[in-house]
């Protein structure tokens, strides 16, 4: 599981205990995989979702240096 970091127009939050991240219609949602699963199935279970248009940046973070992984996602508009 990682730790994300989503940067919001209005601001940034934290999401932990994520294992990936998918777009679904208008909103972005944050999964954790089922017990020895990966990849996002029925036995996932969602953790957070935010809208897409309103996200500006996510960031993974990594689990030992709690400091932002070299992969950064921009969204632009």
């Amino acid at each position: 599981m990682e730790n994300y970091e989503v940067a919001l127009k209005t601001g940034s939050e934290t999401v932990s205990g994520a294992d990936c991240y998918q777009q679904e219609g208008p909103m972005t949602t944050f999964f954790k995989f089922g017990d020895e699963r990966t990849r996002v199935d029925p036995w996932s279970k969602r953790v957070a979702s935010y809208r897409t248009a309103e996200i500006t940046a996510i960031r993974m973070v990594c689990k030992f240096t709690d400091k932002p992984a070299l992969q950064t996602l921009e969204v632009v508009a």
